[in-house]
């Protein structure tokens, strides 16, 4: 009876997407309901496609906290345990980036492959790449070998960092897409405080910085195992069906399999209209034709890649990389005792970042990302006026420092932080997500790069309040572009969104 009615659902699909047939040319509008249904969801069938997608943000963090406290291990005469201990700045810079050159690496891969094959198995790619990067790394004889480590890690950043909001935001439940996508993030945050945590206790140790990367491969393993486990995105299958790049029933059979996978025993009667209704909307919105490269700049595709671009370039040149590198210092002119400790005022900071953003968490859904945006952005104006102020006139009144970090971490991970992962997950058409989110991330990660890199010559040339004042001043320029550009996409389907937010 089931596998019946499974079929007379599919035929109906394969009329709906069979553009030779008539049947997209008759409809005069896109079949998007003007007032949906709430997704029907188990908690517990929901919780799996979030949590292992979730590892690979994890590992990022920690790569972030461990690497910092790694960089003080590897150069102790007494504590290293190697022989090419006297590293020259430029050295430790290569050690320290050379994840993030890896992770653009990784961006520029995912452009070429994601849609080719899934989210899912990018994935398990991404499990594959961070287990060897953290063997290679955490063994290396010699520079060269920790450097290609730092590459190879890397590489999985970027395709983790690509494929997981993808993932999260395909399988999610609309009503709690957002949520998801936002405990992406407080995974990376959770992991960054974990990085510093486990390497403040290896830092005392000889080869302690070894043991650092040693101590995450399992994660890698366990994340390359669950995502084994968890099935494709429907999403992607129907996409596939869509554009016939496989057998059309089995790949609609398969979506109907995953969707009651992911959504649980509720919607064991349901899943086949409902990949109905998805490949209708699907169809409707022309995604049963196959993208260009040229599409990305047309259209409803440039008005995503506007959006998402713009998201994740803000994100970066409000000053996040630079008022961070900043903190310790900061903290130290205000006298605090940990100041003494670089990793116990990282530890500090990072507990205030998983803070905020568990907040976010718990009402990006209810409140929408346009209020969080422009109330965090707000926040952010203010605190870097606040800096530029204490470095150029209050220079004598620490606590006006202090304040203004305080205020400027908190206001970044309830607004930049999660919501321009989340935004970039969910904006683009679905037969150019892969390839637009890719390019985002390539965005976010090459901006990171060249923010880091130049703020040292900045800050020579114009002084740190006049750069925290500009920062400011972008900060401003971005509340005009989250007011007149971005959308808000709060309890919309991802086909939804396409339809009226594009």
């Amino acid at each position: 009876m089931g596998f019946d009615s499974e079929k007379q659902s599919i035929s109906s699909a394969k009329q709906v997407g069979d553009s030779s047939s008539g049947g997209i040319s008759s409809v005069k509008e896109p079949l998007i309901k003007e007032n949906h249904s709430p997704e029907n969801f188990s908690v517990l069938a929901a919780i799996p496609p979030f949590l292992f997608p979730a590892l690979g943000a994890l590992l990022f963090g920690y790569e972030i906290g461990a690497t910092s406290c790694a960089t003080i291990s590897i150069r102790s005469p007494t504590l290293s345990g190697i022989s090419w201990y006297n590293l020259s700045p430029v050295d430790v810079g290569i050690i320290t980036s050379g994840s993030l050159y890896g992770a653009l690496i990784g961006s520029i891969v995912a452009f070429s492959v994601a849609d080719i094959i899934g989210r899912r198995k990018e994935l398990i790619l991404a499990a594959f790449v961070y287990l060897v990067g953290a063997i290679v790394t955490a063994i290396a004889p010699v520079f060269s070998v920790l450097i290609i480590g730092r590459l190879m890690y890397g590489i999985g950043i970027g395709l983790t960092m690509h494929a997981a909001p993808m993932y999260i935001a395909e399988t999610a439940p609309s009503q709690i897409r957002g949520r998801m996508i936002s405990l992406k993030e407080f995974s990376t945050v959770l992991g960054m405080v974990g990085g510093y945590g486990i390497g403040s206790l290896w830092v005392t140790v000889i080869s302690g910085w070894r043991y650092m990367y040693a101590t995450i491969v399992p994660l890698p393993v366990i994340m390359g195992i669950g995502m084994c486990w968890l099935p494709a995105s429907p999403r992607w299958l129907l996409l596939r069906s869509l554009q016939g790049k496989g057998n059309v029933e089995n790949l609609q059979q398969a979506a109907i399999r995953s969707l009651r996978r992911l959504r649980g025993s509720v919607i064991v009667d349901s899943a086949a209209e409902q990949v109905n209704e998805i490949l209708a909307e699907l169809s409707s919105a022309g995604e049963d034709k196959e993208a260009t490269l040229g599409e990305l700049f047309q259209g409803k595709c440039l008005k995503a890649l506007t959006i998402a671009g713009g998201l994740v370039l803000l994100q970066q040149i409000t000053g996040q990389p630079s008022v961070l590198y900043y903190a310790p210092s900061i903290l130290q002119t205000a006298g605090f005792s940990a100041a003494t400790d670089a990793t116990r005022i990282s530890i500090l900071l990072g507990l205030l970042k998983l803070l905020m953003t568990g907040v976010a968490v718990i009402v990006i859904d209810k409140l929408g990302r346009r209020p969080l945006l422009l109330g965090g952005v707000s926040g952010m104006v203010v605190s870097l006026f606040l800096l530029g102020s204490y470095y150029i006139f209050y220079n004598t009144v620490p606590a006006v420092a202090v304040v203004a970090l305080l205020l400027y971490v908190g206001c970044y991970q309830l607004s930049f932080g999660p919501i321009g992962w989340l935004m970039i997950s969910e904006i683009f058409p679905l037969k150019l997500r892969g390839r637009g989110i890719s390019i985002a991330v390539l965005v976010n990660f090459g901006t990171n790069a060249l923010v880091t890199f130049a703020f040292s010559p900045l800050k020579e040339l114009l002084g740190a309040g006049v750069l925290f004042s500009g920062f400011g001043v972008i900060c401003v320029l971005s509340l005009f572009f989250i007011y007149f550009i971005v959308p808000e996409t709060k309890g919309l389907t991802l086909e939804e969104i396409e339809a009226k937010c594009l």
